[in-house]
């Protein structure tokens, strides 16, 4: 595989650090340029970063490189890599423009913004899911008139605790889901040292994010028809986000009723068995099984399975029949990474293999 040149916008946020780490030492790509807001420019990696959130130490390899100006520095930017990932705190709009002035100057953007997640012709992908819509990049780059330049995103970091195990039983007819999500602060981009509002306490709203929940898989789960992924009508999700005290790791509670209802032992067996792309293109970032299952009542947690599969499996447990719906159980994922920076590193992977770079 030949090796990419690339670029962190947003270099200096809690995503953005978490980038440097995946990238750091990869396999198939490096870094060439690190870029965040005006008040970062001009200063080395490690004064740039205002406070370094990751428990593991900043990289010494990209500690003393410049921290470029994301939008001034576009053009030289876009010269120095093949690609960029883009983690910004912006104004949806604004981040709209940066990732679309990115790609019109021919510098794919594989972003874990959430501004372009609904845009028909752009691809929104978890990797072992949908790979397939990843064709509707023809269609984005004739409409913007580039050669090589286009956007890809990932989806919203809470879905990575329950639709990839929903989604092996959609064969059953999935009539309705119901999900609550226990959402680490990690996902606000803090700490317990910069959200103390969060010690002892849950905090039932987090903004946009029940939207999010319910309509994202629609277009995980929607066709590719005349150049735009249509959202699929169903399975219908409601859906409910609570900030609870975890520094990493969402988790759900998932109700889900059947037109066809599975036996439990099939459903597992449906789990264990699913695999996706990366699985089959061994791609770095993927874990080499998706969906774990613990047998154990009081599992999956935060603290003992985030790091499972390297932050990058989707863990479940508890499946058990419903006295409302059919079956009830819970998901979990770590957000930071299966759901934020190392989804988008998995992306990239995919789009690499797929020969997207040119």
């Amino acid at each position: 595989m030949k090796k990419y040149s690339v670029g962190i916008i947003g270099a200096t946020g809690m995503v953005g650090q978490r980038f440097a780490l995946l990238l750091a030492s990869h396999p198939w790509f490096e870094v060439k340029a690190l870029a965040a807001s005006a008040s970062s420019a001009g200063k080395k990696y490690r004064d740039a970063v205002r406070r370094w959130h990751m428990a593991e130490p900043m990289p010494e390899k990209l500690a003393d490189m410049v921290v470029l100006d994301a939008s001034k520095d576009l053009e030289k930017i876009a010269g120095l890599v093949d690609f960029c990932f883009c983690a910004v705190n912006m104004p949806k709009e604004e981040i709209k423009a940066l990732e679309y002035a990115y790609a019109k100057a021919e510098c794919p953007i594989v972003s874990n913004n959430s501004a372009h997640r609904l845009t028909p012709d752009v691809p929104m992908i978890i990797p072992e899911i949908n790979a397939d819509h990843l064709a509707v990049i023809d269609a984005q780059k004739k409409r913007l008139g580039t050669k090589r330049g286009f956007i890809a995103v990932k989806s919203n970091c809470s879905l990575q605790s329950y639709v990839p195990l929903i989604h092996p039983l959609k064969k059953y007819g999935i009539k309705c889901a119901a999900v609550t999500t226990y959402q680490a602060i990690s996902g606000a981009g803090k700490t317990f040292e910069t959200m103390p509002e969060i010690v002892d306490n849950i905090i039932p709203y987090i903004g946009g994010e029940e939207e999010k929940s319910e309509r994202e898989p629609l277009k995980i789960w929607g066709s590719l028809e005349k150049g735009e992924i249509v959202p699929a009508s169903g399975p219908v999700i409601t859906a409910q986000c609570l900030r609870v005290p975890v520094s990493d790791g969402h988790t759900a509670a998932c109700f889900v009723s059947f037109e066809n209802k599975p036996a439990k032992e099939d459903i597992l067996a449906d789990w264990a068995a699913f695999e996706g792309r990366p699985q089959q293109l061994k791609l770095p970032s993927a874990p080499e099984k998706f969906i774990h299952y613990f047998d154990e009542p009081d599992r999956p947690q935060p603290k003992l399975d985030r790091m499972c599969e390297r932050g990058m499996a989707v863990c479940a447990g508890r499946l058990r029949e419903d006295n409302l719906f059919d079956y009830k159980f819970i998901g979990f994922s770590h957000n930071t990474l299966r759901g934020a920076a190392g989804g988008a590193v998995l992306l990239a992977e995919l789009l690499a293999a797929e020969g997207y770079f040119g």
